[in-house]
C-alpha cells in the first residue's frame, strides 16, 4: 500500500465540497475521514470509497475495481472511484457523501447532512 503526498493532497482538495475531510497515513496508504468516520482510502495512488448495497452497483456498472489489500485476499467493501468522478468536485462530493453514509450505517451511527452549494 503506497500513496504519494501529492496525490493524497490533490484528492483531499477535490473533496473540499463534501466538507472537512482529514487523511491519516496507515500501512503505506491513507484513510479518508469525514466527521471521524473512515469512508475511503488511497492505495497505490488510487482512491477507493466505501460501498454498500445501495451504491455498490454504481461502481460495478462503471467497471470499478474492488479494493484488495493484498493478492489472494477477499475484497473489502471499497471500490475505486471512477476517474471522471475524481475530476469533478461536485460529483465527487455526492459519491463521497454516499460513502460516508455507507460507513456510518456499517458503524450504526446514522446519516450525514452536508451543506448544499
Amino acid at each position: 500500500m503506497t500513496v504519494s503526498a501529492e496525490q493524497l493532497a490533490w484528492i483531499a482538495d477535490q473533496l473540499s465540497e463534501l466538507g472537512p475531510v482529514t487523511t491519516r497515513r496507515m500501512f503505506g496508504g491513507a484513510g479518508l475521514y469525514f466527521d471521524g468516520v473512515m469512508f475511503g482510502l488511497v492505495d497505490d495512488d488510487v482512491c477507493y470509497f466505501k460501498a454498500d448495497d445501495a451504491s455498490r452497483q454504481d461502481y460495478v456498472a462503471r467497471g470499478c475495481a474492488a479494493f484488495r489489500p493484498s493478492p489472494g485476499k477477499a475484497s473489502m467493501s471499497y471500490f475505486a472511484v471512477p476517474d471522471d468522478v475524481l475530476e469533478d468536485p461536485t460529483e465527487l462530493a455526492e459519491w463521497a457523501s454516499r460513502a460516508v453514509e455507507a460507513a456510518r450505517a456499517k458503524k450504526g451511527t446514522g446519516t450525514i447532512s452536508r451543506p448544499r452549494p
